[in-house]
């Protein structure tokens, strides 16, 4: 039997306010234990929440990205649980109005462009932290996440495949943080996603049954969790067994998933209006002052780097990854004039030395001034390709700039076409073996005497001049 996969995914975002949801703790990273959380935070008696306008402004800022609806009116409810590290016994989320329906993200897999439709975002405060591993026997309880203001982001289940769960997750991570509203840390907690996988066989439309990942916080554990599960749920049912709804979590070391509980549904937990906050009402002129401090959209830049500078869909998303990433290209892309060859340079040397480096391109040792200038002397001819690399070399270890590094290396390209036939010359009559092969039909043979002639030059002869030279003095 052949099976379809189906893949929704929850993100928890959270966002980029000083101070939680419904306190005035502070949100920062690393704090020791329980130093972050106020009265508020762990739920003494007669206490009460006050919402944290940021926050709102942040939902706001997605649901116009994102081309959602948003909810001139909305509520908080009481989702109701117990847990050590929930203190009230209920989190404070959104169920019935929320502030963001709709939307969707565009994303490419495999070159296909494909829109994923968003459900809905909701305003969430988060959960403190159980701490398993340091205490024997014991598990202790860190409420500084508590109150932590989060945003739920709910696609529909329209993704067939573990790339398309990537592709879209990825995409999602890159507008939360091009628009300001998460850092997009996930190593810190700041962007966690839940995914949830059901198979069906293929030509059903009726939904198998589903179970969810919870807290992966790794595109790669994105896909190595949701590989697993599918495969683990088509043997199941191939086996004659059936499938349960559950949560489930990811163990990275061993690569499997496993059930942590059987998964509940909304009534489970006894949602109601929360009787402490008032309904979130929504004026137009504050959205409108919103949208107007919104930059440049990813989307919209990836439609105008493929129509201003030439370069593929692909290339474009690749370029508009993160709103630093888009801004060197474009810089490097406007100093030298050569979209599609400032695309290739940023996307291929830039990127791989930023890579091994383990560099961001903010902190780039080679300035986008200078990698444009650099495309400008293999444009002009004096710089090959493999010359440029050189010279590349040269600016990352701080050598100075293009020009100075290229005279102080001797790195200028060969192009005198009088001393370019003297070496072509001296090569054909070296290596008349060569030359009876390429003249009786072995292509290889030409591409042997190319060789030699970069080998006598030592890689500054012109290549496209090279190539003139031999092909007119062999057909003589």
């Amino acid at each position: 039997m052949k099976w379809e996969t189906v893949i929704g995914l929850e993100v928890h975002t959270q966002l980029a306010t000083q101070s939680k949801i419904f306190s005035g703790s502070s949100t920062a990273f690393g704090a020791a234990p329980n130093t972050h959380a106020s009265a508020v935070d762990i739920a003494l008696p007669g206490v009460l929440p006050v919402l944290n306008k940021g926050a709102v402004e942040c939902a706001i800022k997605f649901g116009l990205a994102i081309g959602a609806t948003l909810n001139r009116v909305n509520v908080f409810d009481r989702k109701n649980y117990f847990y050590p590290d929930l203190p009230k016994g209920y989190q404070i989320s959104q169920l019935a109005k929320p502030i963001v329906e709709g939307g969707a993200l565009k994303i490419v897999v495999d070159g296909e462009e494909k829109t994923i439709h968003l459900t809905r975002a909701h305003m969430e405060e988060d959960a403190g932290k159980s701490l398993h591993e340091d205490f024997h026997g014991m598990t202790g309880i860190d409420l500084n996440r508590a109150g932590t203001p989060l945003l739920e982001i709910v696609s529909e289940p329209e993704m067939r495949s573990s790339a398309e769960a990537v592709a879209y997750a990825r995409a999602l991570h890159t507008l939360v943080t091009w628009i300001g509203i998460c850092d997009g840390n996930m190593q810190e907690g700041s962007f966690r996603v839940d995914a949830n996988v059901s198979v069906r066989p293929l030509g059903q439309a009726e939904f198998g049954t589903r179970r969810e990942i919870k807290n992966l916080n790794s595109f790669r554990f994105l896909q190595q969790a949701i590989d697993y599960e599918v495969r683990w749920q088509i043997e199941t049912l191939e086996d004659g067994g059936r499938i349960e709804q559950a949560t489930v979590l990811f163990d990275p070391d061993s690569g499997e998933t496993r059930m942590m509980r059987s998964k509940e549904d909304a009534h489970d937990y006894r949602y109601f209006p929360d009787p402490d906050l008032l309904p979130v009402k929504l004026g137009e002129d504050w959205i409108e002052a919103v949208r107007a401090a919104l930059p440049e959209l990813p989307a919209a830049m990836q439609a105008r780097f493929q129509s201003g500078y030439g370069v593929s869909a692909y290339d474009a998303a690749v370029l508009t990854g993160s709103r630093a990433l888009a801004d060197y290209f474009e810089a490097v892309a406007k100093a030298c004039g050569q979209g599609k060859l400032a695309a290739n340079w940023v996307m291929g040397e830039l990127s791989a030395a930023l890579n091994k480096a383990e560099l961001d391109i903010a902190a780039s040792p080679v300035t986008a001034a200078q990698l444009g200038a650099l495309i400008v002397r293999i444009q002009d001819g004096t710089l090959s390709g493999k010359l440029a690399k050189q010279v590349f070399e040269g600016l990352w270890e701080g050598a100075g700039e293009v020009d100075a590094i290229i005279d102080a290396r001797g790195l200028r390209q060969m192009s005198d076409s009088g001393e370019l036939e003297k070496i072509v010359d001296e090569v054909l009559a070296a290596n008349p073996k060569s030359v009876e092969e390429f003249r009786s039909g072995k292509e290889k043979a030409f591409n042997a005497l190319v060789g030699q002639v970069m080998k006598a030059s030592r890689g500054k002869a012109n290549p496209a001049q090279v190539n003139e030279l031999l092909k007119a003095k062999l057909q003589n």
